[in-house]
């Protein structure tokens, strides 16, 4: 029982995102959107002349498919189903008009449908490559036709209504949230930092190990937020409520490559402190006078990274106090290299790497500066 309340525990807070995510704004403003345009579609269908009338719960399927949070993903999403259908009952029709619908061309048609999906032609389209082939041969039969024909038709309705909705009612660009999203990025390395700086002037070996196994979760984050980035430049495409800003996520560009180096360099310093923390292979023994100056150049870069106003007069003190404490580090490496005549393995990398995040913090003539007046 114990057991079963850690676990309940520990997934708390991933259904609490998940629930927040389902709840958010922008969601909700989707799910208003999807619903009315499937209301729409199944209002007009019935009214579609000729034999398409017959097929009116295409409609509806029409304008789901193509309902995305950004305009230009329904674009996509609609064009590439109404291909997808198109190839499929392309294929159902030759079976048609040849030797007809049997157990074995049935097998051998969704075989191809398939395998034509494969091909990455047909993006959010592709499942419907064998389907439409498939319902064709299955419900159409022997007015396989007419099926196809209000098939493709009154799906091609509801992809119209999703995306007449869509633009309407346009989303709201995500390039708010995205740099949301990098600033917390911002937050989480300056404190993964302190964690590695905590770490080395606690009692050795130090008793937490989170930050360590903490690390490979960096580069899971960067590479959301790559995604997260890419549908915030979606967003903006042909979007009515983003004209005149078409330039706005440059700068979030350029930060979250910043924070992906930054990122690499964090990961880089934990992995080689763990390794002469745990003595794995190729660990470098860790000097006893080199853990506070370590531990003091951490935190005080730590500072300089969760700083999101480079010009503010608070972050060129904290460059600077960054500064002073790894030239300190530097100071006890060399001084410590002298005296036991040994390299100071993660100490040297450690100050390089913490020297390339202050530069990269936009502190490289504040590093310099204060250097030559030292």
């Amino acid at each position: 029982m114990t057991e079963i309340r850690t676990r309940v525990r520990s997934r708390t807070p991933a259904v609490v995102r998940a629930l927040h995510d389902a709840v958010r704004p922008a969601r909700l403003l989707l799910v208003a959107k999807t619903a009315l345009a499937v209301g729409l579609a199944w209002l007009i269908a019935p009214h579609m002349p000729g034999v398409t009338d017959e097929y009116p719960y295409y409609a509806p399927l029409g304008a789901l498919v193509s309902m995305y949070p950004t305009l230009m993903g329904s674009v996509r999403s609609g064009l590439q189903t109404l291909l997808g259908l198109s190839v499929g009952i392309g294929l159902a029709t030759i079976v048609v008009l040849t030797v007809g619908p049997t157990w074995w061309t049935i097998v051998v048609i969704v075989g191809i449908g398939v395998l034509v999906s494969g091909t990455g032609w047909f993006g959010a389209g592709r499942e419907y490559v064998p389907m439409a082939a498939l319902f064709v041969l299955i419900i159409g039969g022997q007015n396989a036709d007419e099926y196809s024909l209000g098939y493709l038709t009154q799906t091609a309705v509801g992809v119209i209504i999703g995306l007449a909705v869509n633009l309407v009612i346009a989303p709201a660009p995500l390039t708010l949230a995205a740099a949301a999203r990098v600033d917390a990025f911002r937050e989480q390395l300056a404190g993964h930092l302190h964690d590695i700086g905590s770490a080395v002037s606690q009692s050795w070996p130090p008793e937490n190990e989170q930050w360590a196994t903490d690390t490979a979760s960096l580069a899971d984050t960067t590479g959301s937020l790559r995604l997260a980035l890419s549908e915030a430049d979606d967003s903006r495409r042909a979007n009515p409520r983003a004209r005149g800003r078409r330039g706005e996520t440059q700068h979030i560009h350029e930060e979250l490559e910043a924070l992906d180096r930054i990122s690499h360099l964090i990961r880089d310093i934990a992995d080689a402190i763990a390794d002469t923390i745990w003595q794995r292979p190729g660990a470098l023994q860790l000097d006893h006078a080199l853990p506070e100056p370590l531990s003091a150049a951490c935190h005080a870069v730590a500072e300089v990274i969760a700083q999101r106003d480079g010009s503010s007069a608070e972050a060129h003190r904290q460059r600077a106090e960054a500064a002073r404490a790894i030239r300190l580090l530097l100071e006890t490496v060399d001084d410590r290299t002298i005296d036991v005549r040994r390299a100071m393995g993660p100490g040297v990398l450690t100050a390089m790497h913490l020297r390339r995040i202050l530069i990269l913090c936009g502190a490289g003539s504040s590093y310099r500066g204060d250097e030559e007046a030292d």
